[in-house]
């Protein structure tokens, strides 16, 4: 009796792991078990890639807004709390930004907040 190979869905299966290890060398681009392993681990890293990216990114806005706030005299967490009770509603990416393009809009905002 001849050997079952499965059918076109193990196949289909197959080809879209090898087509995502696209760009891997040797057999972890070539034969699926490896490929499979690499890709899988390739992945989890990417998804632990993308939470690392928007830590880091806030962690950059932070430092922008400290370093601006206290070169106005202020420091960051008073800065902050000032935004909280006057209700502003502008984020720390927003914030980032307007300190290192527009210092001087920087300036008055945080001094209408005082």
């Amino acid at each position: 009796m001849t050997r079952a190979r499965r059918g076109f869905k193990a196949r289909r299966r197959r080809n879209r792991i090898l087509k995502l290890a696209k760009g891997f060398h040797f057999d972890r681009r070539r034969k699926f078990k490896h490929a499979w392993i690499t890709v899988r681990r390739a992945l989890h890293n990417s998804y632990i890639g993308r939470k690392l990216l928007k830590r880091n990114m806030r962690r950059l806005w932070i430092v922008r807004v400290g370093a601006a706030t206290r070169m106005l005299g202020t420091s960051y967490s008073k800065f902050i709390k000032m935004l909280k009770d006057k209700n502003v509603l502008l984020n720390r990416k927003m914030l980032a930004d307007i300190a290192v393009k527009d210092f001087k809009g920087f300036e008055s905002i945080l001094r209408s907040l005082s």
